[in-house]
């Protein structure tokens, strides 16, 4: 599954192991790098594949609510209708949370809590949010020691939670030392 209006930047969905990802017919275009994806294979559920883009997308933290959480009102029916995942960058964290601003993390994260969805990070790793001991982006000048922030997220059914086999950040060396990138993988 690939949406972007531009073929060398968008969000891209891959199956494998006798996955197969088709998107959504209620694919909404107005939510910019937000995907409905119906995933069939050993376990049928649904993804809601994300790249938030909160500021370049003219989203303001004060005024608007962001991406994600426009998305989550907006599919909420294909979100409940089978088990569902919510996977990417979600470009947020509660560290930058403010008392009456509309985009806050916090809020999404109540709002995907009260959908019985629930991040595999901090449920494996037993840390709150803003409180990540393992970054997934290396800002700016992706170097090792420079600003780091936990801002992508896989957040599995409250179900699930206690299945969760392995769970790994990506290494700064493999990912963002090799050029590949300034985020790291979450891997579930």
């Amino acid at each position: 599954v690939w949406i972007g209006r531009n073929p060398s930047k968008g969000l891209a969905v891959f199956g494998f192991n006798g996955y197969r990802p088709r998107l959504a017919e209620d694919y909404s275009p107005r939510l910019r790098y937000i995907a409905p994806v119906h995933i069939s294979g050993p376990v049928d559920c649904h993804l809601l594949a994300v790249w938030a883009q909160n500021f370049s997308g003219g989203v303001t933290r004060k005024a608007q609510i962001g991406p994600l959480r426009r998305a989550l009102s907006r599919y909420r029916d294909f979100l409940t209708a089978r088990p569902a995942i919510v996977a990417g960058d979600l470009n947020h964290n509660v560290i930058w949370d403010k008392p009456g601003w509309r985009n806050n993390h916090g809020a999404a994260v109540a709002r995907l809590a009260g959908l019985g969805i629930e991040s595999a990070y901090h449920a494996f790793h037993r840390e709150a949010q803003g409180e990540e001991s393992r970054p997934t982006l290396y800002w700016r000048d992706r170097r090792k020691d420079g600003p780091t922030y936990h801002i992508d997220y896989v957040f599995l059914p409250q179900s699930w939670i206690a299945r969760i086999g392995a769970l790994s950040v990506g290494s700064f060396e493999d990912w963002c030392g090799a050029g590949f990138s300034d985020h790291v993988p979450v891997i579930v």
